[in-house]
């Protein structure tokens, strides 16, 4: 799969057989307390082999031209995306370091909420699996500005088009995502018309 579509298009098909689900009733509840037909559990695919290939290369692809030396985010949605594009980037030659945002500092050692070999003054990427309102990425965002770093962009892997895009745009001025809700919505569509 060499093409940028041929490979969204492949991510999506794993999306959709082993991180979507869809329930009228009863509806899922999200992070955000908000009610929903359908919901995204991104870990069987970003944890997935091909699923965390397709990622990083997606995002090394998205992150080529970009003047970041790392990507991370809050844990745990985070992680797999940060881990795929820093071993991806450093096959590429242009390696991107990862790192973590605890929900938590540490209450002993460093008691940092920070992980990974990032310094104060570094040009970072926020990435995180799913945007809905935006509540998490924040979290992150505010927690790397307390760390020093300066946050350059945000990359979701998927944004659910309900609004935190707008809320994260407030404070960080480039927000991409590397598939929304209508992109998979419409594959989804397709699908169930088939069978």
């Amino acid at each position: 799969m060499s093409t940028p579509e041929a490979r969204k298009q492949r991510l999506i098909e794993i999306i959709l057989e082993k991180s979507f689900k869809y329930s009228d009733d009863p509806p899922f509840t999200l992070a955000s307390g908000r009610k929903s037909a359908y919901y995204f559990n991104c870990k069987p695919t970003t944890l997935n082999p091909e699923g965390m290939n397709l990622i990083g290369s997606l995002l090394a692809d998205m992150l080529a031209d970009a003047k970041v030396t790392a990507a991370g985010g809050l844990t745990l949605g985070a992680d797999p995306l940060a881990a795929a594009l820093a071993v991806i980037s450093h096959q590429r030659g242009k390696p991107i370091k990862a790192f973590i945002v605890r929900k938590d500092a540490k209450g002993h050692g460093t008691k940092s909420a920070l992980e990974g070999d990032v310094q104060e003054g570094e040009r970072v990427v926020i990435l995180d699996d799913v945007i809905t309102t935006g509540g998490s990425t924040i979290t992150a965002i505010e927690r790397a500005r307390e760390a020093g770093l300066v946050v350059e962009r945000v990359i979701a892997l998927i944004d659910r088009e309900e609004g935190g895009r707008a809320n994260i745009e407030a404070l960080v001025p480039r927000v991409d995502a590397v598939l929304t809700r209508t992109e998979i919505m419409e594959q989804y569509s397709g699908k169930s018309s088939v069978s």
